[in-house]
This record gives C-alpha cells, structure tokens and sequence, in this order.
C-alpha cells in the first residue's frame, strides 16, 4: 500500500481521494498517536483545528473533529485561519496537537490535512507512520459518556491572538510602506492586511473576499503576474503574494521585478547577521535554491545548507543544529525565533521592516543576489530506480558538473508524487543551461 502522507501531509481531490469516512479514520488515528503522552492527566487532550476557505474544508473539519472526539480528545474550531496561526495556537493554547485542513497552492477542488503536534510543530516521518498505522488498528468503539470528547466553536480569539504575536515580531514600524497584497482569496484574506496596516504600512488588499470556491483562481503566489500590476497600478513600493494557506510570500519591486524566496532569504539572512541573530552565521535552504543564493551568501560571510525539497525538512535542520533561518524559493520562510513553520505574513512583515530600517528599496536590497539562469526538466520514465542507480546517468552528471565547475549547478532527483526524473540546471546563460538540460535529459530517457 502506499504511503498516505506526502511532502506536507495528506492531499487529494476532496470527496474523491481525501473523503469524510477517510478524514474521520485519520483523525481518530492521530488523536491516539498525538496524544499518548498529553502531559496533563487532569483534563482531557485538546486539538486546535482550522482550516483555508475552500468549500470542502467545512465537511473536513466536521469528519475529523467527529474522529478526533470519538477517541477522547476536546476539539477547538478556530475557523478560518492561515496555517502557521493554527501553528501558534497550537502552542499559544497549550493544544496536544493541531489541524491544518488546506491544500496551500492547489486549486480549489483539491484539499489536505496538516498534523502539528504539541508546541505547533510538523510531524516527521516515523511519527506520520504511526498514524497511518494505527488507523488499521483502530478499536471498533471509542469512550462512552462524560469521556467522549466535544466540540467547540472558538470565538474569534485566535485571529487576535496571532496578529498580536505578527505585531510583536516586527523589528520596524512600516510607517511610509505602500504594499499591495494578494491573498488569494484564501486564509490570508484577513489576518495578512491587518498585520500589514496595524504595522503602519499602507495597504492595498487584492482577492481579498473568498468565497469557498475562488481561493487560488487565478491569483495569489502561482499568478504573480497580476500582483505585479497591480504594484505599478497603485505606485507601491512593494507586493506580496501569499498562497491559499498564506504560509508562503512571494515578493514584486515597485518596477515589477519579481523577487522570490531566495532573494527574500539572501534579504533576511544579512539583516539577521548584522543585528547578532543569524546563528552560526547559516542559512538553511532546500537542494532547489539558486546557486546564487550560495554565491551571494559566501560574499556576505554566511554558510548555505541544503535539505531536501519540503519545508518540513528545513526545520528539522533548523532544529536539529540550533539555527535561526532556513526557507525554499518557493517562498516558504521559517524563523524559529518567530514561528514553528513559515509564515507568508511574518515574511512580508520582516521584508518591509528591512526596507523601513535601511531606507532602501527592495530591488536595492534583492541586488544583492544574481540569480543564475535555470532551466527544469521533468523527464517522464518508466522506473526511477533504474534512472537513480544507472552508471550511464551517473557518468554524464559527473562530465557535466566537471564542464561547469563552480559558474554552475546540476540536480537529478525522482519526483515523490509523479512517474518523472526531475533535471535542473543553473549555468551562465539561459542558453548553456538549456543546452546541458537537454542532453542530461535524453540520457535520463535512454535509461529510464
């Protein structure tokens, strides 16, 4: 059977693959798992749940506080929140675990279920197998009476609580900052411009009015471009676009250059140096990142590692070596000492508040990145295990990366949810990178 969990965490087309009957079993069996070791045995466990706007989210959120109720477990409904808020309250409540029902990016029919255990972090692998686990072993019967779990509406404290939390992590009042937002239509509809006005920025809000069926149509972070006009409609000095669960922020100059996560990392990173709070004096980022970024970061006296593609990766480094940031170019930014997952809203609130403390503009402070031309091939194959273990592939990887030296950069990686080998490669010029992509890709398909 395969694996349930994903990159970040179960996704499906919703009433299709991620049905009712699924979300209650999936809930009951994390309820068991997350809960086991509650540190308080004078109450009952408690889960904080939320959701983004999308229409499915309503059905989810009910087939899964039913099952995390059935075992015993408190469940408080938060409503519609992003996701690192649901993070937050997770701890900021004193939760066992937390509930994410978002699909981030996807469109609207799809949908997903995030699991936080206490203190709002992400789960890792071993702890996902556990649950996945004990949904094949769950009992036919749960508690009776007083040891059943409830269900409760939360009023809408969580909303202020998080954006008191946003406002105490801005090192800068925004004060003079035009910003236009695009929400996507999803969970960052309110909390996003809210944090950005009450930080003194003059804000814009654009596909700010969800409706349970536009969240990601044709807005947010996957359609930059309508951001990027609005920014030169409206004379701003920057845009932010967030995804449908506002955990990741992408960014746009007042001239419409595009900046994404890696320029936003190479941004942070040098502001967290200066003022002492860049530990170690390292960036963590994923196998993805430019090339530039690691150019730009040994210039500047900072140390790059690379994880793994998927957020939850980065933070395991993170914590795993005691460090103070770490992203993906997707824009996925994580700072510890703020959050226990990325935040889109904390990303753009630190982005302006770099701009405030400098006095320079965002292309400014982007420049201090070049970004490398890359070229992306998804090559589709037979079987990813012969392309992965095949000498033949191995060698071309080896005379490539010897052509290219140190002005260039090659990965060859399966795709974890589709039946291609994924070719990615930085070179000088868009050309050369084109270039050694296609021949690196039609030895991939000769052995897949």
């Amino acid at each position: 059977m395969s694996r349930l969990f994903g990159t970040d965490g179960v996704r499906g087309l919703a009433n299709r693959s991620l049905t009712a009957p699924l979300a209650l079993r999936l809930g009951a069996a994390a309820a068991r798992v997350l809960t086991a070791t509650s540190p308080s045995s004078q109450r009952r466990p408690v889960a904080v749940i939320g959701r983004d706007p999308r229409v499915s989210g309503e059905m989810l959120v009910a087939a899964l506080s039913a099952g995390m109720a059935s075992q015993g477990v408190d469940v408080l409904n938060v409503g519609v929140l992003p996701t690192p808020a649901v993070a937050f309250l997770t701890d900021d409540y004193g939760a066992d675990m937390g509930v994410m029902i978002s699909a981030s990016h996807n469109p609207m029919p799809d949908n997903g279920i995030k699991f936080f255990a206490a203190g709002g972090h992400k789960l890792d692998d071993t702890v996902e197998d556990e649950i996945e686990a004990a949904m094949l072993e769950l009992p036919e019967s749960g508690p009776t009476g007083a040891g059943i779990g409830r269900i409760i509406e939360e009023s809408g404290d969580g909303l202020e609580r998080y954006l008191f939390h946003l406002a105490s992590s801005v090192p800068a009042p925004l004060d003079g900052i035009r910003v236009v937002v695009d929400c996507a239509n999803g969970a960052a509809s309110d909390a996003a411009p809210q944090a950005y006005a009450q930080a003194g920025a003059d804000v814009v809000a654009i596909h700010d009015h969800p409706n349970s069926y536009n969240i990601n149509d044709e807005c947010g972070s996957t359609h930059i471009d309508i951001v990027r006009q609005a920014v030169l409609d409206n004379h701003a000095d920057l845009g932010l676009a967030h995804d449908g669960d506002a955990d990741r922020c992408l960014a746009v100059d007042s001239e419409g250059n595009v900046i994404d996560g890696d320029q936003i990392m190479a941004i942070l990173a040098i502001a967290m140096k200066e003022a002492g709070e860049l530990r170690k004096n390292t960036l963590v980022a994923t196998v993805m990142s430019n090339l530039g970024l690691t150019l730009a970061m040994k210039e500047q006296g900072i140390t790059l590692r690379r994880t793994k593609v998927g957020d939850r990766y980065v933070l395991a480094d993170l914590n795993a070596h005691d460090l103070s940031l770490g992203g993906e170019q997707s824009g996925h930014v994580v700072i510890p000492a703020h959050g226990t997952t990325g935040d889109g809203t904390l990303t753009g609130l630190s982005l302006m508040a770099r701009m405030a403390e400098t006095g320079r503009t965002l292309r400014e402070l982007a420049s201090v990145m070049t970004v490398l031309p890359q070229t992306l091939v998804n090559v589709p194959v037979e079987d990813k295990e012969k392309v992965h273990t095949s000498t033949v592939v191995a060698d071309a990887l080896a005379e490539v990366e010897a052509e290219l030296g140190e002005t260039g950069r090659v990965l060859l990686r399966p795709s974890g949810t589709e039946q291609v080998y994924r070719v990615m490669v930085e070179a000088p010029t868009s050309a050369e990178a084109r270039k050694i992509a296609g021949r690196l890709a039609a030895v991939v398909i000769s052995e897949g």
